[in-house]
């Protein structure tokens, strides 16, 4: 399938789903990991604002995943523990609006450009690569499974109050001209705390946030006319 295909098919899922979490538990952490996130992010604002209960410090895109692969892929590289290496990854979470900031690793590394540029295209590209390894069979599946489970851990683990949890998602933010966009958040008791914002970035990756933007938009309005034209 395509990530329209994947539109057609899962907004009308996640937009019933919002809107029964809209009228029955409206207070509640809200983490869309159905894709495309860049499009069911703005359908869950867009009902819960048809609701009268958005808040938009409650409702994360789980981009999890492609902060799992930068560091697993950049750990194989550099022959280091994957659970000890901290990519983060911007903008949004398909294609080339998934941005990983390489120069922001933790432990820091270097990689000539040749070699950046694959390793961030493998990066965009995982879940293709997946797909093609099923053969057409599935997408990545335990991945995925890994990637919600951790995010939502963290979640809970700054619901009950423990400090300093960081995260990336893709939520409500005045970062950039976009109106959604993943930068790395403190997660706090009442949901997003703090945008810690996208930081210092080298040339390769503000090119690259440039040229997502365009594509981001028009996810975006996607999304939001999706529910505006609901019956």
């Amino acid at each position: 399938m395509t990530r329209d295909d994947l539109f057609n098919t899962n907004a009308t899922i996640v937009a019933t789903l919002a809107a029964a979490c809209a009228q029955h538990c409206p207070e509640a952490m809200i983490c869309i990991i159905a894709n495309p996130v860049n499009s069911t992010i703005p359908i869950t604002a867009e009902v819960f604002k048809k609701h009268g209960v958005y808040n938009p410090n409650k409702v994360f895109g789980v981009t999890t995943l492609d902060i799992v692969r930068a560091n697993t892929f950049v750990a194989e590289l550099k022959g280091l523990d994957p659970a000890r290496v901290n990519v983060p990854v911007i903008g949004g979470h398909a294609g080339k609006t998934i941005i990983p900031l390489i120069s922001q690793c933790t432990p820091k590394v270097d990689f000539p450009q040749d070699q950046l540029t694959a390793l961030t295209g493998r990066i965009q590209e995982a879940g293709t690569e997946v797909v093609k390894a099923k053969a057409g069979a599935g997408s990545a599946t335990l991945s995925m499974a890994y990637a919600g489970a951790r995010f939502v851990f963290s979640l809970v683990d700054a619901m009950n109050g423990k400090e300093g949890v960081v995260e990336c998602s893709f939520v409500k933010s005045q970062e950039t001209d976009c109106t959604y966009f993943s930068t790395p958040l403190l997660l706090g008791k009442k949901g997003l705390e703090k945008n810690l914002g996208i930081g210092k970035v080298s040339s390769f990756e503000e090119k690259m946030i440039t040229e997502a933007m365009p594509e981001l938009k028009a996810s975006i309005k996607k999304g939001e006319e999706f529910v505006k034209n609901m019956k």
